[in-house]
């Protein structure tokens, strides 16, 4: 039979779901009564807060721990931590929850246009998943709260789940997905004010558990309006990819949104042309549908690079594990998007290793 500091040991080395700290750390193990003849242990345990999953989680986790250990039955009492208790380890924790306010906080690059149908939410998820398959931890936040789109284009059908009092994002092809798209009824249409918006945009960055990360990707809404702003703001630090089209009409209204990254000291670390030219399987030829050169043009005006250019073409679509806008990693435009992620983090990381930030 396991004696008092055996059963100390074993519990001890269990998390506490709540404040991320083993149960030795937080004093968590209040009684142990110990009953040899009948290899019968009762623990009374500390945790923040009784009756919820994590509780539930949590029980099973120490049940199972003791049996492993030799113990025949085990009997469990929880209380709650004092307030002050609680406010003594939470105060000890790295606030890693909030994105805003975190010393961890991952390198936020915001995709932006000037306008919309340029595919910048098309571009958005695919990058998000050629970081991913880069062996990136990535994030990627749907912040075009008006136009959603990213849960249709990933073909992602479940919904993030709430533990605690933190919403657990979705994760689809490596990359951990929070979208509007996930809290409207049978594709509503959102009628809000600028405030409503800005309090769902902080609500993804403080309430959402995203883990670790390297990378957190914005798809923002076109333009300069209410949303942008919002997240200009909030974020004193991050990188744009602004995307444009050929026509030269559509690099001068992209021309405002790089302008806006600049003015708000947001870095501009490149410029993506989309539908570029469409090719030919036939014959090979290309034809440049919407015209040629606002890409260039663009990148010379911000005093950026030309990331990439992606020429006009669908992906294979995969009946089995449907998602309409990504890609494959051996389709024509899933290297070329590879090579964009690729050079993506060259910049972020050489930056990085620079600054020693």
């Amino acid at each position: 039979m396991l004696t008092e500091k055996q059963v100390k040991e074993v519990v001890g080395e269990i998390t506490d779901p709540f404040l991320n700290k083993k149960l030795s750390e937080t004093d968590a193990i209040k009684e142990i009564t110990i009953k040899a003849e009948k290899q019968h242990i009762s623990l009374k345990i500390a945790v923040a807060k009784t009756g919820t999953s994590e509780q539930l989680s949590l029980q099973g986790t120490i049940v199972e721990e003791l049996k492993k250990a030799g113990v025949q039955s085990v009997g469990l009492r929880f209380v709650e931590f004092t307030p002050e208790e609680l406010q003594q380890y939470r105060a000890e924790q790295p606030n890693t929850g909030n994105l805003l306010t975190s010393p961890n906080a991952p390198e936020f690059i915001a995709i932006a246009s000037g306008k919309g149908g340029v595919g910048k939410s098309t571009v958005s998820v695919n990058l998000a998943v050629s970081l991913a398959r880069l062996g990136k931890k990535v994030g990627l936040i749907d912040a075009d709260i008006y136009g959603f789109s990213v849960p249709d284009m990933m073909g992602i059908t479940q919904r993030p789940v709430v533990e605690g009092e933190k919403i657990i994002p979705v994760d689809r092809f490596g990359v951990k997905v929070i979208s509007m798209g996930f809290f409207v009824e049978d594709n509503s249409p959102v009628i809000w004010r600028g405030p409503m918006l800005g309090k769902m945009l902080t609500s993804f960055f403080t309430e959402v558990e995203w883990g670790e990360l390297d990378y957190l990707l914005l798809d923002l809404p076109p333009g300069t309006g209410d949303v942008a702003l919002d997240v200009h703001s909030m974020l004193p630090a991050c990188k744009e990819v602004i995307i444009t089209t050929p026509h030269p009409t559509a690099a001068f209204v992209a021309a405002r949104a790089g302008a806006m990254a600049l003015k708000t000291d947001h870095e501009v670390i490149g410029v993506v042309e989309n539908m570029a030219y469409f090719e030919s399987q036939l014959t090979g030829e290309k034809e440049y549908v919407f015209g040629k050169g606002g890409g260039p043009k663009l990148a010379e005006e911000l005093q950026t690079e030309l990331l990439g250019q992606l020429p006009l073409s669908q992906p294979d679509w995969n009946e089995e594990d449907f998602a309409p806008s990504i890609y494959d990693e051996s389709h024509r435009l899933g290297k070329i998007y590879g090579e964009i992620a690729s050079k993506i983090a060259f910049i972020c990381e050489n930056e990085k290793a620079a600054t020693g930030k």
